[in-house]
């Protein structure tokens, strides 16, 4: 397993922030964004790839009637 990205860590990190101070807006300064943007761009590649290549799995249930008897 992956370890969270600087540019989220970061991310996560200021939205704290303005959570635990009250403010309404969060700023982010242009490398931030970029980095940020970055970050999440790749999480979303891995994802669709991992989702590409996963086999799909077929569930099948088996059931038999004998019929049985009753005593």
């Amino acid at each position: 397993m992956q370890k969270i990205s600087l540019a989220i860590k970061q991310f996560n990190d200021k939205v704290k922030l303005m959570n635990q101070t009250g403010s309404k807006q969060l700023a982010l300064t242009v490398e931030e964004a970029r980095n940020l943007h970055a970050d999440i761009y790749v999480l979303l590649a891995n994802l669709a790839e991992s989702q590409d290549i996963t086999p799909a799995v077929e569930l099948v249930n088996s059931i038999s009637v004998d019929g049985g008897g009753f005593r």
